[in-house]
């Protein structure tokens, strides 16, 4: 979606209707069905039952629905008003909410992280299938994948620019799921298309072919797999005899220096929700599930007609659990050096700063809800649509006799509103037929 210009006013935000989205039709209909019929049925291909898939989905049928609460948004100058719905902020599962994770992170990696004056470059590293189970049985081994991802790149930039102490900026996303909502674990890179001098110099990574660091990385997840217990040295010497190894390196596109706009549309690719509404078909009559393909071509490519059991089985294994991490930061991008660049920055006699800061009234500001929603649906949820008017949230709704009450009201009003109905003009009211 385009921005919006900065001389455009925003629309009127119009609340969404959740109950008419295929996911939340799907996962209404069949999500007990499925819960029951795990052990027996999808236990053997997708893991044991986490309990995080139950919260996340009681969460999502409760996201944006007036029943399980709201906050009451008011005009003060026409007094105009109208109820929002809370939102679940679950991850990788809610399509609403994964947007906003997306649009409020998107706007730190430009305001705090990214170094605009150098290019990045959008690297993918894939494994083979063998190894993906051992992803969906022990989910630990996503971090490690990560990890293992990112020292390859890193040591690949310093070999080539013979700079073996550079530090190169790194975000890796784990993503999960293949163009079909399939359990497909990979890792998606942002990188800097080079690295930094303790002084700051940024040194550029060499044209290169990925064939080295595909081997590189393969003989690193190996070695891996070894070390965390799922393979036997035997298994990996045999691994690196197959003629096709399964791994894989894709570092073709480059994002120039001061694309800003492009990087951050590369990033929320990389960290998009595993569920697209817009390639997602549910026919409640047929049980049918049909899901398509982002991509053209190649063995994904087309539409899967699914029961839908399998299809829930499918997305609720993209559900991370609880406090694990699914986008990390490394090199000179790490939580852990970025503070002491900062403030080593600030000293007159350092090197010249990376990024302009931002001030934290215009970063806390820009984290509102309100703006999010500007930046995500090019709409003003705080501008009355009455006069124009600022709005803000007057009450939080929560006690269930209080919801129940209000929402009754409403109706009554909108019922009242209309009128009775009125007889239809083309067609006169039938009489009591007359005993002959």
């Amino acid at each position: 979606m385009s921005a919006v210009p900065a001389c455009a006013a925003p629309g009127v935000y119009k609340p969404r209707h959740p109950q008419a989205s295929p996911l939340f039709r799907l996962v209404s209909d069949h999500f007990r069905a499925f819960h029951a019929a795990y052990e027996e049925h999808f236990a053997q291909a997708y893991g044991d039952w986490r309990p995080v898939v139950r919260e996340v989905a009681d969460k999502f049928l409760a996201c944006g629905v007036l029943e399980h609460g709201f906050a009451r948004v008011r005009c003060s100058a026409c007094t105009h008003e109208y109820l929002l719905a809370f939102s679940c902020k679950a991850r990788y599962f809610c399509p609403s909410c994964h947007a906003k994770r997306l649009a409020l992170w998107t706007l730190w990696l430009e305001e705090s992280l990214l170094v605009p004056e150098v290019p990045h470059r959008q690297i993918v590293l894939t494994i083979p299938k063998r190894l993906r189970t051992w992803c969906l049985y022990r989910r630990s081994l996503l971090g490690d994948l990560a990890r293992v991802a990112a020292r390859t790149v890193t040591a690949a930039v310093r070999a080539l620019t013979r700079e073996p102490t550079l530090a190169v900026g790194i975000v890796g996303c784990i993503q999960t799921h293949g163009s079909l909502a399939n359990w497909h674990p990979h890792i998606h890179m942002i990188a800097t298309d080079g690295g930094f001098r303790a002084d700051g110099t940024f040194v550029p990574w060499p044209a290169h072919d990925t064939a080295p660091l595909t081997e590189a990385f393969r003989r690193a997840v190996l070695g891996l797999f070894v070390r965390r217990g799922p393979f036997e040295r035997e298994d990996a010497a045999a691994m690196l005899a197959w003629p096709h190894s399964g791994f894989h390196v894709h570092d073709a596109v480059l994002v120039p220096d001061g694309d800003m706009a492009f990087a951050l549309r590369l990033a929320r690719y990389c960290a998009r929700n595993p569920v697209s509404l817009e390639r997602l078909e549910y026919k409640p009559s047929a049980r049918q599930v049909r899901y398509r393909s982002d991509k053209a071509d190649g063995p994904t490519a087309g539409t899967e007609t699914v029961d839908p059991l399998e299809f829930l089985a499918r997305v609720t294994a993209h559900i991370p659990n609880k406090h694990q991490v699914m986008t990390r930061y490394y090199g000179y991008y790490a939580n852990r050096v970025r503070g002491p660049r900062k403030r080593r920055e600030d000293l007159p006699a350092g090197p010249p700063p990376v990024a302009a800061p931002v001030p934290l009234a215009l970063r806390e500001a820009r984290r509102r809800w309100a703006e999010l929603l500007r930046q995500i649906f090019e709409v003003d949820p705080l501008r009355c649509p009455k006069c124009g008017a600022e709005m803000g949230i007057v009450a939080c709704i929560t006690e269930r006799a209080v919801i129940d009450r209000i929402l009754d009201h409403l109706r009554r009003t909108r019922e009242s509103a209309r009128g009775p109905p009125r007889a239809s003009r083309r067609t006169p009211p039938r009489r009591a037929r007359q005993p002959a």
